[in-house]
This record gives structure tokens, C-alpha cells and sequence, in this order.
């Protein structure tokens, strides 16, 4: 999954769309596109370029997607993070004395079969899904700030740029989903948890 720099949103007329259920036997690499500041914009009409206002606290999306496309499908299981998770997170080498139970000290329910684990080895509460059909300014805080459009039947596309443009690349995330314990946060390993593929 990637996690995309949110910098702004707008909203859209748009059926509200169910949350995912979806559960992989497999762990799914993450891009953290990062949001560095959620903008709603105010949009006079759908043909007009979105006119964003800054929204705080900076927000996550976390986007499964091939890192070099630019448009696509499947944004209904991507998902938001309106606070940082980072600052809420549980290390892994903490998992059994602070997670094991089902509540991280910060308030949020873990479940084992189905988590969040930043690249740096941080346990993070889920996002929200799915992630609202609508505009958002995205950046990677590099080079590229873009508008990404999501629509109702899960379709994205970008107006410039890549997702992995528009990618977080120090908080990059994985999800893990599974049942059993074939993906318990006791198996897995402490040292960079997740490799960099680029």
C-alpha cells in the first residue's frame, strides 16, 4: 500500500461507499504518502480547478497501487488517516507488553489479524476506510503536488505525477491480514521490518 501525502481535500457529490473487508493471507507493501496538510477545498463547479483550504491535523492516505501509475482502480480499499498514526504507534519489540491484550496505551484497539506496521517497526491503529471519493492535493514533500481525484467506483487518477511522487518515503507502511498467527506482530522481525524496494 501506499501512503500519500495528503495536503488537501474537496469534496465531491458522491453515495457513501462501505467499508473493505478484505483479509490477505499475504503481507501488502505500503507507500506512506503522507499528508502533510488536509486542504477541503471549495468548488464551484465539478469543471472548475478545486480551490483547497488548509485543514489540521496533516493527514495519511494509505493506497495500495502500483508506484509508477498515474490513474487507476481499487481506491474503495484505500484508506485515511485524519491524526498521525506514528505518534500513536507501539514498537514491535513493545507488541508484548503493550499490545498483546488488544488496546495500545494511546486508546486504540489492535487487532492481530488485521495491522498496521510502519517501516521503522511501529505498530499504528488502522486508517478509516474507505477513503472518501473525492479531490485531494497530495504531495510527497519532494518534488510533485498534485490533485488526486477519487471516484465513487473506486477509480483515481492523478493530474501530474506518480503515486510514488506523491509518496511519504520515510514512513512507508505494510498491512499485515491473516488468520491464525501467520501474521503476528511476535514473528516478525525487528530490524527493518520493511524493505525498501526503489
Amino acid at each position: 500500500m501506499l501512503l500519500l501525502l495528503l495536503v488537501s481535500s474537496s469534496s465531491s457529490s458522491s453515495a457513501a461507499l462501505s467499508p473493505v473487508g478484505v483479509v490477505v493471507s499475504h503481507r501488502r507493501a505500503l507507500l506512506a504518502t503522507g499528508v502533510a496538510a488536509l486542504l477541503k477545498p471549495d468548488i464551484a463547479a465539478a469543471e472548475e480547478e478545486p480551490k483547497f483550504r488548509r485543514l489540521a491535523p496533516i493527514q495519511f492516505i494509505a493506497a495500495l497501487g502500483d508506484p509508477e501509475a498515474r490513474d487507476g482502480s481499487g481506491a474503495e480499499q484505500w484508506g485515511l488517516w485524519v491524526d498521525d498514526p506514528g505518534p500513536r504507534g507501539v514498537f514491535l519489540r513493545d507488541y508484548a507488553t503493550k499490545l498483546k491484550k488488544g488496546k495500545a496505551p494511546a486508546g486504540w484497539e489492535f487487532d492481530s489479524n488485521d495491522w498496521w506496521l510502519e517501516e521503522h517497526g511501529l505498530i499504528m491503529p488502522a486508517p478509516a476506510f474507505p477513503l472518501p471519493p473525492k479531490r485531494y492535493l497530495v504531495t510527497g514533500a519532494r518534488k510533485v503536488t498534485t490533485v488526486l481525484t477519487v471516484s465513487p467506483d473506486g477509480k483515481w487518477n492523478l493530474k501530474d505525477g506518480t503515486l510514488y511522487d506523491v509518496t511519504h518515503l520515510p514512513c512507508r507502511s505494510a498491512r499485515y491480514a491473516a488468520g491464525a498467527d501467520l501474521c503476528s506482530p511476535a514473528a516478525a522481525r525487528l530490524r527493518r521490518p520493511l524493505r525498501r524496494r526503489r
